[in-house]
């Protein structure tokens, strides 16, 4: 398990040598750190431009050489975004390492959390906020699922589904309070009375009266939620959504 001054020891270090890496033509750090919110369970968020024509290639296989034989690393996968991809590393220790790259024209804050350590970053870029109404229209999307498989008798699914129906009344509470929807960061920066709403709606086994039940729950909440964003919708899909319980 690591500490948090191995894992700050180990930031420096990958800074430091992206500093020299004449291929590296900015850096950043991102994430908790960048945000002043990071705590034991933090782990590494860097952004590095690369500049010059280099190949990102050479450049992910040179730095994925490093993290494997200097770090300890373990195991890693991409997600990608844009001209973004984004190596996350699984170190042995079990940090987490994640290194953005992207040619440094579009080398530029994609949140809050960006704070440029060496190099030039461009204008920060501007992205909507959550689209309310299709968070709304995906929770009662969810809930007919939940209806069906649970018809079916499929209580995976259901549960699975039932989930689903949660997440998007959550994130509509995030949204109306000014929280981050995303990945259920501002879950439990949520006010009691809004979690309160919740805590019975986590099913204690996988049989249809438990289900039901905990899907009358969440139904409760999210058409609690939906009257804020738009009351007539609530008015139009309230009886709809309980007869699907």
């Amino acid at each position: 398990m690591y500490t948090a001054a191995d894992r700050d020891a180990l930031r420096l270090a990958l800074l430091e040598r992206a500093r020299k890496d004449t291929r590296i033509s900015s850096g950043a750090i991102t994430g908790s750190a960048a945000a002043d919110a990071e705590d034991d369970w933090s782990d590494i968020d860097l952004a590095f431009a690369v500049g010059g024509g280099a190949s990102m290639t050479a450049v992910l296989a040179d730095w994925t050489r490093h993290l494997y034989g200097e770090c300890d690393a373990v195991a890693h996968t991409d997600v990608h975004a844009g001209r973004w991809i984004y190596r996350v590393f699984l170190l042995r220790n079990t940090l987490q390492v994640d290194m953005a790259f992207v040619p440094q024209p579009d080398f530029r804050p994609l949140g809050p959390a960006f704070g440029v350590v060496f190099g030039e970053a461009g204008t920060a870029a501007s992205f909507p906020a959550p689209d309310t109404a299709g968070l709304i229209g995906m929770a009662w999307l969810h809930a007919l699922h939940v209806r069906s498989a649970l018809a079916r008798g499929r209580w995976w699914q259901a549960e699975y589904m039932l989930n689903g129906t949660r997440d998007h009344a959550l994130q509509l509470a995030c949204l109306r309070l000014g929280l981050s929807p995303h990945h259920a960061r501002g879950y439990d920066q949520l006010p009691p009375e809004v979690l309160e709403l919740l805590q019975d709606s986590i099913p204690c086994g996988l049989n249809a009266g438990e289900l039901r039940r905990a899907f009358g729950v969440v139904i409760e909440a999210l058409l609690g939620e939906v009257a804020f964003a738009d009351p007539d919708l609530a008015t139009r899909i309230a009886a709809t959504l309980r007869a699907m319980v």
